[in-house]
C-alpha cells in the first residue's frame, strides 16, 4: 500500500485551544490524530490535522491508510471539494473510500451527479467491488435525479452482485422507485423483499403520499401495524394522507397514539405538529388545530403557515390576519411567499378587496418578494368575484408570466355570476381552451351558465352537443361522509351504496322539513338545458352532498358534526339547503368543497353566503 501525497508541507502546529489532542509518551501518531479527528469541526482545523498526519506518519506504516480512510470520512462532510482533491492522492482506495465519497456526492445537492459517475469509474477500474454500503448512495442520487435508466441499470448490478435480499439495499431500491414516480415497481420491491424492516415500509407509505395515493398509504399502514409500531416518520406520512382524504377519525387517532405511545421529545417535535395542524385543518375541525397550534412548545415558520392557510380555508379571514401580524410583529418571523398565499387566500375567501390590494403591495414593496402565479391567482379571482372584472383583466395583461387556465377560469366564473357580457365570457372560454388544451367539463359548464342567463337556450344546446361530439362528460359530483372510521362515497344520483333505500327515504323526510319552513328551489345551477321546473328540481334533490347529509342524519349519534368532502363547488341550492338542515335538525355540517370549508350552524354558514 502507497500514498501518492507529493511534497511534504512546512510543518503547522495546530493550536491547542481548538483541538485537544493527547500527547503521552504512549500513544502512537495514528491514535493521536485518531482523536483530533473526532473534535474537528471546520475545514481549517481538519487542513491543519492533514498537514500533521503527512509529517508525521509514514505512508507504508499499515495504520496510515485507516487514517486516510477517517480523513476522507471528515472530509466528506465539511468540504467536498477537499474531500476529492484527497481522495484522487490515494493509490488503490478501498470500497469504504470510494463509499465515502459517493455518499459525499449523493448528498450534496450541487454533485449528485458524480455520484454515478464515481460508480461507474469504480467499476471500470475493477479494483474493489461494490458492496451493499456502495448501491444505496448511488440509488440516492439517481432518485434526485430522477434518473430511472440509470438507476434501472443499478438495480440489475446489485441483483447481479447478489444483494437481492439485503434489507439496506432494497429499501433503497423502494425509495428510488418511489420518488421516481413508479409506484408500482417499489411495490414490487417490497412485496418480493423476505424480510421488511420498519424503514422499508415507511418509505413506501412515503412514496404513496408524495403522489397522492391516500388510501393506498392508509391500507399499507393497516398491514403494516401487524409487524411493527409506528415511529415518526410512519405517523407523519399517515397525518399527511389523512389530510389528503379528510381522513378526521384515523387522524385523531394518530394523535393519541402519539400522546399515549410516544416517547415524550417525539410528542412535542415540530415537523409532526405541524402535520397535526395541517391535518386537523384539511379535516374540518379549525379549533382543535388551533389548540394544537397553541400548545407547540416551539414553531417554525411552516408552523404558522399551517395555521394562516387553515383559517383562510374555513373563512376565518380576520384570525389569519391576526394571525400573520403576530407571526411577523410579536414572534419576528420573516413571511414567504407560502406565507402571502395563505394571506390573500383569507381575503379572497372573506371579499376583502382592500385588504388583498395592501398585502399584494406589501408582500412586493416591503419583503421583496416576486409574486408567483400563484399570488396574482388569488389576487385575480378575488377581484373578479367582487365585481371588479376590468381591474382584474387589467392586473392579467400586466402579469409578468403567461396566466394558466385557472386563472382564466376564475374569471370567466365570476362573469357567469356577475352576468357580464357574453362577448366576453366567450373570450374568456377560449383563452381557456389556448392555455389548458385537452380542457375538462368545466368551462362548458360554466360557458352554459353564461348562455342560460341569457336566456340564450339554443347555445345552450349547442354546448352540450359540443361536449357530446368531443366526447367530455360533465364531472359527477361525488362527495365523501366518514362514519366509524370508513369513508362513504356517493356521487349524484347514486343507488349502488348497500343502504341506499334507507337514504332516499331519509332524503323524503328533508323534503317536507324544507318544505314546512318554505324552501324555494334555486334552479340556477341545475342541468345546462332549459328543463320543466319539475325535473330540475328532482335533479338537484339527487347532488351527492345531499345524499350524504341523508346518510350521516341516519346513522351519526345526535350532536355529532356531519363532516362531508366534496370534489366540486357547492352549488347554490345545496347551500341553501344545508344551511335550512342544519337549524331543521339541529346539527352542524362541515363540507369541504373544491375550494374552501363551510360550516353550516343553527341556518347559518360560516362564509356568509361569499363563495
Amino acid at each position: 500500500m502507497a500514498l501518492a501525497t507529493g511534497p511534504r508541507p512546512p510543518p503547522l502546529l495546530l493550536p491547542s485551544k481548538a483541538i485537544n489532542i493527547p500527547n503521552p509518551p504512549s500513544v502512537d501518531p495514528h491514535s493521536r490524530i485518531l482523536i483530533s479527528l473526532k473534535q474537528c469541526t471546520h475545514i481549517s482545523q481538519l487542513k491543519q490535522i492533514h498537514a500533521l498526519t503527512l509529517r508525521s506518519t509514514s505512508p507504508y506504516h499499515p495504520k496510515t491508510f485507516f487514517l486516510y480512510s477517517q480523513l476522507l470520512h471528515f472530509s466528506s462532510f465539511l468540504d467536498f471539494n477537499y474531500a476529492l482533491q484527497l481522495f484522487n492522492q490515494i493509490q488503490n482506495p478501498n470500497s469504504f473510500m470510494w463509499n465515502t465519497l459517493i455518499r459525499a456526492c449523493a448528498n450534496d445537492v450541487n454533485n449528485k451527479d458524480q455520484a454515478m459517475r464515481l460508480y461507474l469509474e469504480m467499476l471500470e477500474q475493477a479494483l474493489v467491488s461494490p458492496d451493499k454500503h456502495t448501491f444505496p448512495f448511488v440509488l440516492k442520487g439517481c432518485a434526485y435525479l430522477f434518473d430511472v435508466s440509470e438507476g434501472i441499470q443499478v438495480h440489475a448490478h446489485a441483483l447481479k452482485h447478489g444483494f437481492g435480499s439485503d434489507v439496506y439495499v432494497n429499501n433503497s431500491l423502494i425509495h428510488f422507485y418511489a420518488s421516481c414516480g413508479f409506484l408500482d415497481l417499489a411495490e414490487k420491491v417490497s412485496v418480493k423483499m423476505p424480510e421488511r424492516s420498519l424503514v422499508s415500509w415507511n418509505v413506501l407509505l412515503e412514496g404513496f403520499v408524495q403522489f397522492g395515493k391516500f388510501n393506498s398509504a392508509l391500507n399499507l399502514f393497516r398491514e403494516m401495524r401487524n409487524s411493527f409500531d409506528p415511529d415518526g416518520y410512519t405517523l407523519q406520512s399517515i397525518l399527511t394522507a389523512c389530510a389528503g382524504l379528510g381522513a378526521f377519525s384515523l387522524g385523531a387517532w394518530v394523535h393519541a397514539y402519539l400522546l399515549k405511545k410516544c416517547d415524550f421529545n417525539l410528542s412535542i417535535d415540530v415537523f409532526i405538529n405541524n402535520s397535526l395542524v395541517d391535518m386537523y385543518c384539511k379535516c374540518g375541525s379549525l379549533e382543535l388545530a388551533h389548540q394544537v397550534f397553541k400548545r407547540m412548545p416551539k414553531r417554525d415558520l411552516t408552523s404558522w403557515n399551517h395555521m394562516i392557510r387553515g383559517f383562510a380555508m374555513h373563512g376565518q379571514a380576520e384570525a389569519a390576519i391576526r394571525c400573520f401580524d403576530k407571526m411577523i410583529r410579536t414572534e419576528r418571523f420573516r413571511p414567504n411567499s407560502i406565507t402571502f398565499t395563505g394571506v390573500l387566500s383569507a381575503c379572497n375567501h372573506k371579499g376583502m378587496v382592500s385588504d388583498g390590494r395592501l398585502y399584494f403591495d406589501m408582500m412586493v414593496t416591503d419583503y421583496k418578494i416576486k409574486p408567483a402565479l400563484e399570488h396574482y391567482g388569488c389576487l385575480v379571482d378575488l377581484l373578479a368575484r367582487a365585481g371588479f372584472i376590468d381591474e382584474a383583466l387589467d392586473l392579467v395583461s400586466t402579469m409578468p408570466m403567461r396566466p394558466d387556465a385557472v386563472i382564466w377560469r376564475s374569471l370567466l366564473d365570476a362573469c357567469s355570476k356577475k352576468n357580464s357580457s357574453v362577448e366576453l365570457s366567450e373570450e374568456l372560454a377560449r383563452q381557456v381552451v389556448e392555455s389548458e388544451g385537452d380542457i375538462g367539463s368545466g368551462i362548458y359548464v360554466l360557458l352554459s351558465r353564461v348562455y342560460a342567463s341569457a336566456s340564450r337556450w339554443d347555445d345552450v344546446g349547442s354546448v352540450r352537443k359540443l361536449m357530446t361530439d368531443k366526447g367530455v362528460k360533465k364531472e359527477p359530483g361525488c362527495s365523501s361522509i366518514e362514519m366509524d372510521g370508513v369513508a362513504h362515497e356517493l356521487f349524484a344520483g347514486d343507488t349502488s351504496h348497500p343502504q341506499t333505500k334507507e337514504i332516499y327515504q331519509m332524503l323524503k323526510v328533508i323534503d317536507k322539513k324544507l318544505e314546512s319552513v318554505g324552501y324555494s328551489p334555486d334552479y340556477s345551477q341545475a342541468p345546462m338545458i332549459d328543463e320543466l321546473n319539475e325535473t330540475k328540481q328532482h335533479s338537484l334533490k339527487l347532488h351527492s352532498e345531499r345524499l350524504a347529509i341523508a346518510l350521516g342524519l341516519l346513522k351519526l349519534q345526535p350532536g355529532m358534526p356531519i363532516r362531508i368532502f366534496k370534489n366540486l363547488r357547492v352549488c347554490n341550492d345545496c347551500h341553501e339547503v344545508t344551511k335550512l338542515i342544519s337549524r331543521v335538525f339541529n346539527v352542524e355540517i362541515i363540507v369541504r368543497d373544491r375550494a374552501r370549508f363551510h360550516h353550516f350552524k343553527d341556518g347559518f354558514c360560516s362564509c356568509s353566503d361569499y363563495w
